[in-house]
Order: C-alpha cells, then structure tokens, then sequence
C-alpha cells in the first residue's frame, strides 16, 4: 500500500511515540521493583522476560501478515509488560521466601518453581483464552481491537515458558555469580 507524505510521517509519529511510551512503561515498571526490593538485581532478572515476549509477538507478526504494526499493537505490548512480568514476580519473591526460610540457592529455586508453576499457569492460560476470541476476530467490532488482544496472546504464550525455564536459570546465574549460594 502506497501512502502519501503526511500519511506516512503520521504513521512514522504514532510507532515513535508507541516505542516512547513502552520504553517508559517499562522504565517505571523497573523503578518500582527496584523501589520495593530496594535492589537493582531482581528487577533485572525479572525483566529479562520482557524481550522474550516481544520475541513471542514477532513470531505471531511473522506468522500473520495481516496484522501491521499500528497503535494498538504498541498498546498490546505496553499491557503485555505488565502481564509478563509479574509471572516473573511472583517466582522470584517465591525464590526470596525459601531463600529466607535457609534454604540453599538451588533447592529454593526448585521449591519455588513447583510451588508456583500452578498459579502462572492459571494466570497466563485463563488470559490468554480470555483474548483468543478477540485475537481471533470473533465478533462484531473486534477488528479495532484485534491486534491488541493478538500481541498479548502471542506474547504471553511464548513468555510464560521462557519465564518458567530462564527467570530461575538468571537468578541462579546471578545469586551465583555473587557468591550467594546458600
């Protein structure tokens, strides 16, 4: 589709300002965490989980032509931050309370991936079934919000697994690489 100049630079001024307001969404979203553990180093493991889903929501971009990127998919992955990382919240403040109770790095990291493995799975699937009708298109209107519920489908899905497997493996890297192992 061929667009006129005004078109594009209002097309080219609607992804930066999507690309301005993720990068603070997720800037606000590491100064909080940061706030709360009144650390730096869980909230960078934590959001290491973020670009995994971007990863998600490229694939699905890939894999349905489509769906151009537009405003509501920038909206899609705004919200999608917030979704994907607290999956990896709650493992990591799981991880701190076994670690908390004296237990070594490695068995607190497996109790608490059993202890939450349930939990993520319920919250990630029951979003992610609750947006496939609109992800879909199922329904009069739905094609406004179509993309947005698309990218959080895909994002979240590919997420929740990258979040289960790498958020354990960097905390145990990093608390490991700090000399905390017990």
């Amino acid at each position: 589709i061929l667009y006129d100049n005004d078109t594009n630079k209002s097309l080219q001024q609607a992804q930066s300002t999507g690309l301005t307001i993720l990068l603070l969404a997720v800037f606000l979203v590491f100064v909080v965490m940061a706030i709360q553990y009144e650390s730096l180093l869980n909230p960078l493991i934590i959001l290491i989980s973020i670009p995994f889903a971007a990863i998600g929501v490229a694939l699905g971009l890939l894999l349905n032509p489509q769906i151009s990127i537009s405003m509501p998919v920038w909206l899609g992955l705004i919200m999608l931050t917030g979704i994907v990382v607290n999956n990896a919240i709650v493992l990591v403040e799981q991880i701190e309370i076994e670690r908390s109770k004296g237990n070594e790095l490695l068995t607190a990291i497996k109790t608490a991936a059993g202890l939450r493995l349930r939990p993520i799975l319920m919250t990630t699937l029951t979003t992610v079934f609750g947006m496939l009708p609109l992800a879909i298109g199922v329904g009069e209107g739905s094609e406004m919000l179509q993309p947005l519920a698309f990218v959080i489908v895909w994002g979240l899905s590919f997420s929740l697994f990258v979040s289960l497997l790498l958020v354990p493996c960097m905390y145990a890297l990093f608390y490991r690489h700090r000399g905390d192992v017990g």
